[in-house]
Order: C-alpha cells, then sequence, then structure tokens
C-alpha cells in the first residue's frame, strides 16, 4: 500500500498530457460552465437535478487528460466529472445540450440531463448506479481484448459512498482477477450524500482496501493539481504496460451540496475550514503563478473560456427539444435492427 504522492523518471515528450496549464484551463471550463448550468436551474431552465464538481476539478481532470480517445481509451465519469469529461473529449456542446433538452443532443434530448454519452468514442453514459460503471468500463475492456485490440486503458470514477456496493466490489474484484488495464479514481469526498465517512468504513483510508483486491493503490490530496496529475500519470502508464488495476483515492471535499437542491448544512464548519476545504481552483493558479504563468494569461484564458461557455448555452437554448408528435421514439440502439443492417 502506498498513500502519497508517487514520482516517476520519465522523457518529457511522455507528461505532454500532464501539462498544468492545460489541465488548468479544463478545470476553469468546467467550473464556469457548471456555474452558468447552476444559475440556470435556479432560474428554472434546467429541468431536473443538477449535480456540480466544485472542489473535485483537479482530480477529476487529472484521469481525464491521461486518458486518450485514440488509443481506444474509455473514461466513465460520474455526476462530478465534468472536468474530466472535457479533457478526454466530450465537447461543451454537448453537455449544453444535454442540460437544456436540445433535440440535437447526444441523447437527443431524452433520458434526463445527466446520463449522456457517446458509446462508440469511449465515453459511456453515467449511470446512477454507485459503483456500476467499473463493471460496463470491464466489459468495454474484455471486448476490445477478445477482438486483438492492445494499448488501451479504462478510467472508472467513484466516490466514497459507491464503495460501500456490491456493484464496486463485483466490478474492482472482476477487474483485478482479469488484470484489466482500469484505473479506479475515488473522490474520497468526506460524506456520501449527507453520511460522513465514519459512518460508511472502519479502515483509516479507502486506499487499504487496494491491497484486499490485489492491486496497487495510492492515497493524493485531490486537491492539488501537481499530485493529481502525477499520480494519474503514473496509474495510467502502469495500467498501459500490462500491470493490471490502478486504484487512486483523492481526498478532498465537495464545495456544494450533493445537488443545487441541497445546502451542505450538515457539513461542519471545522471540515470546511479543514486542509481538504481549500478550492482546488485556487490552489492550481497559485501553483502555476509559482512556474511562471502571469496573471495576464489567466486572465484571457478566463476571458476565453467564458465566452465558450456562453456561445455553447446560447446555441443550446436555441435549439429544438424533441418533439412528441415528429419524432421516432424508437430507442437508438435498435435502429440498425428495425433497417434489417447487420
Amino acid at each position: 500500500m502506498e498513500s502519497s504522492s508517487p514520482t516517476v523518471d520519465s522523457p518529457e515528450t511522455d507528461r505532454d498530457a500532464s501539462n498544468k496549464k492545460d489541465a488548468y484551463r479544463w478545470m476553469v471550463l468546467a467550473r464556469t460552465f457548471e456555474d452558468k448550468i447552476g444559475a440556470l436551474y435556479r432560474a428554472g431552465k434546467v429541468v431536473g437535478g443538477v449535480y456540480l464538481g466544485r472542489g473535485q476539478e483537479a482530480f477529476s481532470v487529472s484521469l481525464g487528460v491521461h486518458l486518450d480517445q485514440a488509443r481506444g481509451d474509455v473514461f466513465a465519469g460520474l455526476i462530478r466529472d465534468q472536468a474530466g469529461r472535457m479533457a478526454f473529449g466530450e465537447s461543451i456542446l454537448d453537455a449544453a445540450r444535454t442540460y437544456l433538452g436540445s433535440a440535437s443532443g447526444p441523447m437527443r434530448g431524452r433520458d434526463g440531463n445527466i446520463h449522456r454519452g457517446r458509446p462508440r468514442e469511449g465515453l459511456p453514459a453515467m449511470i446512477s448506479h454507485l459503483g456500476a460503471s467499473i463493471s460496463v468500463t470491464n466489459g468495454y475492456l474484455m471486448a476490445k481484448r477478445a477482438k486483438g485490440e492492445s494499448g488501451f486503458v479504462g478510467g472508472a470514477t467513484a466516490g466514497d459512498g459507491a464503495t460501500s456496493t456490491g456493484a464496486f466490489h463485483e466490478g474492482i474484484n472482476q477487474a483485478a482477477v482479469e488484470k484489466l488495464p482500469l484505473v479506479v479514481a475515488v473522490a474520497d469526498n468526506q460524506f456520501a450524500y449527507s453520511t460522513p465517512t465514519a459512518s460508511q468504513y472502519a479502515c483509516q483510508s479507502l486506499v487499504e482496501r487496494a491491497k484486499g483486491y490485489g492491486l496497487r493503490g495510492v492515497e493524493i490530496d485531490g486537491t492539488d493539481l501537481s499530485a493529481c496529475l502525477d499520480a494519474f500519470w503514473e496509474a495510467v502508464s502502469r495500467a498501459r504496460s500490462g500491470e493490471g488495476p490502478q486504484l487512486v483515492v483523492g481526498k478532498l471535499l465537495r464545495l456544494a451540496g450533493h445537488g443545487e437542491h441541497d445546502d451542505a448544512s450538515y457539513v461542519p464548519d471545522s471540515v470546511k475550514a479543514g486542509k481538504y476545504g481549500r478550492d482546488c481552483l485556487e490552489v492550481a493558479r497559485e501553483q502555476l503563478l509559482a512556474d511562471g504563468v502571469t496573471e495576464a494569461e489567466l486572465s484571457e484564458m478566463a476571458d476565453e473560456v467564458q465566452e465558450e461557455v456562453e456561445a455553447a448555452v446560447s446555441q443550446a437554448q436555441g435549439e429544438d427539444p424533441p418533439s412528441p408528435i415528429t419524432d421516432d421514439w424508437k430507442a437508438i440502439s435498435t435502429d440498425s435492427l428495425l433497417e434489417g443492417e447487420r
């Protein structure tokens, strides 16, 4: 068991994906977009729940930037993985269209506002049932293996609450037995909705569970972008080179309620003021400034991101929702069968 951020010696070209400035931009994009979606929700413009990843962006983006669609990788993110999904390849327009019910979106304006994905591109639709995405990712990886493909990695995310489910246990156990190239990112944000971790598990840290499954596990400060980038670079590299599943546990705090309907009043002030209550965007910003990035560059980045968000939301708002009168409502997956194709 390891409990600190791993470090490795490697050619700088291998670390291009972990460029801190690029990762930070994805974080800012995710935060800006979700702030916009939260405002639209409060204005009654978004139907259904809204669940924000505020405070989890550094941990999420660090997995997303190290996965590569072109190599056949898979990213199975959850409700707080906007940053990672975008870094992996999800367009901001796909996200905006789904939240706003556009029929031009990847789910054609159906199936809620967060269960979106493009499975053929390695982005399975998000699953609300905790822990279930691990077994789905396993299925992707085993199918690729059976087809003779190689060099791919699957990334699946979970929260601390998900680790208490049977689906999590079964998925992790299968991945370990099959030695699948899987990286599981567990965001330990200290609460499963309103249930504190002390009421969820008795071990000192969730990373201790890795040994029981025969995995390599590391625990990191999930608010520290540098630590997250290093940890996921090594985890993905190990999985890709045939060393089997990797578990990365990030300690952090959800800086919002479980959803926008929840005020998080159950989180003690002492926890909010603790080490993991700091904002990962502010931490990353300070790291970039220390690396020599200027305030002017960061300001320009923020302006560009704001324009990108406004453009995507404006386009999605102007598009038609699905029509109950004219639309063909058969399931997307049955199109080829109904058309007689094989």
